[in-house]
């Protein structure tokens, strides 16, 4: 049974800088198959932006597909590192109420653990595990 975050956590998340814009952050998304991004200025991590970020920031307030995505993003992040216990990333998730936490060593983004990732772990026979561990569709 996993531990820590390290042992469950997805390894080298997808990320996108800053000053690119939602459109480049959406084109990875989809490239990755995934629906957040980690948010860099030079290579450290500065926040995260999702696919509801987008939607609700940018196309909502008609801007355009340029905007950058430091505009989009969240920018205060609650982070963990990979030693952090399961049961600390559970408290923290239920805290703030999030789906996902950055992983991050010496302020670089090292992995990210969600919602989907505890599922699998905790409770793999739970309908979030099934759903989780189910290869995606397009």
């Amino acid at each position: 049974m996993a531990k820590t975050v390290a042992d469950v956590m997805t390894s080298h998340p997808a990320t996108v800088e800053a000053d690119q814009p939602v459109s480049v952050a959406a084109s990875l998304m989809r490239d990755h198959d995934t629906g957040a991004l980690i948010v860099n200025d030079k290579g450290r991590m500065k926040g995260i932006v999702t696919d509801r970020d987008i939607t609700v920031r940018v196309v909502a307030d008609e801007r355009g597909p340029d905007t950058p995505v430091r505009e989009a993003c969240t920018a205060s992040v609650e982070a963990i590192g990979p030693e952090t216990s399961i049961e600390q990333a559970v408290r923290i998730m239920r805290t703030h109420a999030v789906r996902r936490l950055p992983v991050v060593e010496d302020g670089r983004a090292v992995g990210v653990v969600s919602l989907g990732d505890l599922a699998v772990e905790r409770d793999p026979s739970s309908a979030l595990a099934d759903i989780s561990a189910a290869e995606a569709t397009r």
